[in-house]
C-alpha cells in the first residue's frame, strides 16, 4: 500500500530515507494523545468493549487510555466485565467501558485508595 494511502490508525514500518511526511503524520494521529480523544469521543456515544475499541478506533490497548482519562483527566470511567465473541468466533472474558458525568474518585478498600491498598498488599 502506497504511504500516502494508509489510514491515521494503520502500523506504519519504518522503509528508510524515502518515508514521507505522510507516515510520521499517520504515527502522530496514532499517539497516546490521538487515541485518548479516539476513545473519549467513542464513550461519549455510549458504552464500548475492548474487541470494538480495539477493532473500530485501532486502539491496541484500551485499559491503559482508560486509566490515563481517569487518572490523569478525571473522567469517571467504569468498567464491566462481559463475555464477547472476537471476529473469528473465540469467546473472551473483555471489558465493557462505559463513561459517566462526574469525576472519577477512586475506590476505596479498607480506607485505602485502591491502588495504594493493591501495592501494599
Amino acid at each position: 500500500m502506497a504511504a500516502n494511502n494508509k489510514t491515521p490508525g494503520e502500523l506504519m514500518t519504518h522503509t528508510g530515507a524515502n518515508d514521507s511526511t505522510s507516515d510520521v503524520r499517520s504515527l502522530q494521529l496514532n499517539s497516546g494523545e490521538a487515541q485518548r480523544q479516539r476513545l473519549l469521543k467513542r464513550l461519549q456515544q455510549g458504552p464500548a468493549t475492548t474487541i470494538e475499541l480495539r477493532r473500530d478506533l485501532d486502539i491496541m490497548m484500551p485499559a491503559a487510555r482508560v486509566h490515563e482519562l481517569r487518572h490523569r483527566f478525571g473522567h469517571d470511567i467504569h468498567l464491566h466485565w462481559i463475555t464477547q465473541a472476537t471476529d473469528c468466533g473465540k469467546l473472551h472474558r473483555v471489558g465493557l467501558y462505559e463513561l459517566r458525568a462526574g469525576k472519577f474518585q477512586a475506590e476505596t478498600v479498607h480506607g485505602e485508595r485502591y491502588s495504594e491498598a493493591r501495592v501494599a498488599a
